[in-house]
C-alpha cells in the first residue's frame, strides 16, 4: 500500500502478511510510518494505493465499524480510554457492541482475569497508572473477540515485571489462534515474544525475517538499532 500527504510518501508500497496464530511485529524508527499503517489497516485512512485484506476478504474500501465486526481491533501510540469510566465499563463499551448483550459482562469478567485486572475493576480509568492503563485498552480491544490484533507501543509505561507477564499475555493470545501484530520500542519484548519482524524505514521496509536474522542485517543496525 502506498499513502500519500501531500509530496511526502508515508507508505511507499508497503506489503505485509501476518499469520494466524503468530506475533508478527512492526519495528523501525519514529516517522518510519508504523502508525500510518496501522491507521490503513484499521480504516482510519484510506491508502493512496493498495488493499487491505482480513481473513480472505477486501475490506479496503469499508471504515472502522465495519472493520471492527469482521475481527479487527486495534490499540494505539496514545492512550484513548474513558477517564471517567471504571475499568470494568471500560471493557463493557466494547463487549456490549458484539451481537449479544447478555453475555458481554462474562466476556468481560473473563477479560479482567485473565490481564491481572480484577481488583482494579472499579477503579476509574484516570486513577490508573500508565501501564495498567496500557492493559486496560488491550482489554478492550479484546472484548471485540478479535481474529486480528494491532497494538501500538502497548509496553509503554510498562515496569520489567509487566512487561514480562504482558509477553506471557501475547504469546497465550497468539497460541489461541489471534493474529497479533505489534508495534514496539522495547527490542527485548520484541525479540523475545515475536514469531516474525518487518522493519519499516522511510515508508519502506527494508528488512522482514526471523527476529534474530533481523536483528543482524546491515541495513536494519545502521537504520534503527545501531550498534548491537
Amino acid at each position: 500500500m502506498t499513502v500519500s500527504f501531500g509530496g511526502h510518501r508515508a507508505l511507499d508500497g508497503v506489503g505485509l502478511t501476518a499469520e494466524p496464530g503468530r506475533v508478527t511485529g512492526l519495528i523501525g524508527p519514529n516517522g518510519a510510518g508504523k502508525s500510518t499503517l496501522f491507521d490503513v489497516v484499521s480504516g482510519l485512512r484510506r491508502p493512496s494505493a493498495g488493499r487491505v485484506v482480513l481473513d480472505g476478504k477486501d475490506v479496503t474500501r469499508m471504515g472502522p465499524a465495519r472493520r471492527s465486526r469482521h475481527g479487527l481491533a486495534r490499540t494505539f501510540q496514545r492512550l484513548e480510554l474513558f477517564g471517567r469510566l471504571t475499568v470494568r465499563d471500560n471493557l463493557l463499551v466494547a463487549a456490549e457492541l458484539g451481537p449479544d448483550r447478555r453475555v458481554a459482562g462474562r466476556a468481560v469478567t473473563g477479560i479482567l482475569e485473565r490481564l491481572g485486572l480484577r481488583e482494579m475493576a472499579d477503579t476509574p480509568a484516570d486513577d490508573l497508572s500508565t501501564g495498567a492503563s496500557r492493559l486496560v485498552e488491550v482489554g478492550r480491544a479484546l472484548a471485540v473477540r478479535p481474529k486480528l490484533l494491532l497494538l501500538d507501543e502497548p509496553a509503554a509505561g510498562q515496569d520489567g515485571e509487566e512487561t514480562e507477564r504482558f509477553a506471557a499475555l501475547l504469546r497465550s493470545l497468539a497460541d489461541d489462534g489471534t493474529t497479533v501484530v505489534l508495534v514496539e520500542h522495547d527490542m527485548r519484548l520484541v525479540m523475545s515474544v515475536c514469531d516474525h519482524l518487518h522493519v519499516l524505514d522511510l515508508g519502506k521496509i527494508i528488512a522482514s525475517g526471523a527476529p534474530e536474522a533481523v536483528r543482524q542485517d546491515e541495513k536494519v543496525l545502521a537504520a534503527y538499532l545501531g550498534d548491537a
